[in-house]
């Protein structure tokens, strides 16, 4: 065996191997004590503050309204230009962004711990049900007070039910979910239904003195179908940084895109990200009264969640996504296969029925997508110019990026 091969080797298990467990619900500066209150968090590579635009600049300035460091959009958008406010990426504290990716210093975040590898990953709470979000790069009084509400009473109370529980087990709930017609990136319904019997002990034991936050943590828990998303992310998020950083690794360990650009990190290759175009649409179905035209790239990290086999590399354990972002059974399966393909193990675990329980694709290699002229298949919300989700769809990544990191990897292990 190569040098390459054992070191891709012990990458791929460290995915399979990934045991996350939610321990906690706390805001991000408990979660996290050395982050600046200053900052607001966004996803993707960094840019400079003149690269953000539309969706995902008007998100972070609403953060910084939100947090209480700007008394309005314009103000906050002086101050960042200023650096009286600071705007870094999501992964800087190793958080997983949602679209846009905003996260401030109060926000109720949800803390996954990978027992397997002791780490931990962050992921901020699914805004709701309502098409405008912040993360989508809607601020307005709506907004904000659906983000107080998270603050205030659903995050402390999810938080004091996971306390009490001693922890949830992830894994077992991710691994039931894909025989249930999930493929915990696009589709979450089981997943979430899952996850909250899991809390119906502890959140009743609390009912007797916060009857009133219970009744909406549980209004919120069962109006939100897509809630176990930011669990799975930051599962993602937990088992990719366990793999990262081992000499001589080709295997992918993020894919993550903000405003203008799609960007990679490979495992050998240290901290740096790949950057290349924005995604390409495979296919997608919108919200009625949009089009093609209306549609705009305001950021997104939820691809970690297909750089762990998930999404659109579980695409075939999920029919019912044709409902919702479009396509067919028939290309469902077709773009699965295709992820085998690219990838260099299938997860022990995580198993997709149709193809006769066989386990996920994890390991993407870069060297792999260059060869094949393959890239990863993402299932992905749609934002809109105006704001807003406008749809759902499946995407393809741009191949330039790996093929930069193919060309430093070779440059590397050929000295």
């Amino acid at each position: 065996m190569t040098p390459r091969d054992s070191a891709n080797t012990e990458a791929v298990h460290r995915l399979a191997a990934a045991d996350p467990v939610l321990v906690d619900v706390l805001p991000l500066s408990e979660a996290v004590p050395d982050f600046d209150p200053r900052t607001v968090l966004a996803s993707g590579a960094s840019l400079r503050w003149e690269g953000y635009v539309g969706g995902q600049r008007n998100g972070i300035l609403g953060g910084a309204v939100h947090e209480g460091l700007a008394e309005n959009m314009a103000d906050a958008a002086d101050k960042v230009a200023s650096g009286q406010i600071q705007v870094r990426p999501c992964g800087d504290y190793r958080c997983v962004g949602s679209l846009a990716g905003i996260y401030t210093a109060s926000m109720p975040v949800l803390v996954v711990e990978n027992r397997a590898g002791s780490n931990r990953a962050f992921c901020n709470l699914f805004e709701g049900v309502s098409r405008h979000r912040l993360n989508y790069g809607v601020y307005n009084s709506d907004v904000e007070r659906n983000l107080c509400s998270l603050r205030d009473v659903i995050g402390p109370t999810i938080g004091e039910a996971v306390r009490a529980a001693g922890g949830v087990p992830l894994l077992p709930i991710m691994k039931r979910a894909l025989h249930m017609g999930d493929e915990l990136h696009s589709r979450n319904t089981a997943a979430t239904l899952l996850f909250t019997r899991e809390l119906f002990e502890p959140l009743m034991q609390l009912q007797q003195r916060m009857p009133e936050p219970v009744k909406q943590t549980m209004d919120y828990l069962r109006s939100s179908d897509y809630f176990f998303l930011r669990l799975s992310m930051a599962s993602s998020r937990a088992a990719a940084d366990a793999a990262h950083g081992i000499t001589g690794s080709s295997v992918v360990t993020g894919m993550v895109f903000n405003c203008r650009e799609f960007a990679i990190r490979v495992s050998g290759l240290g901290n740096d990200w790949f950057r290349g175009p924005l995604p390409r649409m495979a296919g997608a179905r919108l919200f009625d009264g949009f089009t093609e035209s209306d549609i705009e790239f305001m950021g997104g990290e939820s691809t970690f969640n297909e750089t762990a086999g998930l999404g659109g590399f579980a695409q075939a354990a999920a029919f019912p996504l044709q409902e919702y972002q479009g396509g067919s059974a028939q290309r469902m399966v077709e773009a699965n296969l295709a992820m085998y393909e690219i990838t260099l193990g299938e997860h022990p675990e995580l198993r997709i029925p149709y193809l006769g329980f066989r386990g996920v694709p994890i390991g993407i290699d870069i060297r792999l997508v260059v060869e094949k002229g393959i890239t990863p298949v993402l299932d992905i919300g749609v934002a809109g110019k105006d704001g807003g989700q406008i749809g759902a769809g499946s995407f393809t990544a741009s191949i330039e990026c790996f093929e930069l990191a193919a060309t430093a990897y070779a440059e590397l292990t050929d000295r």
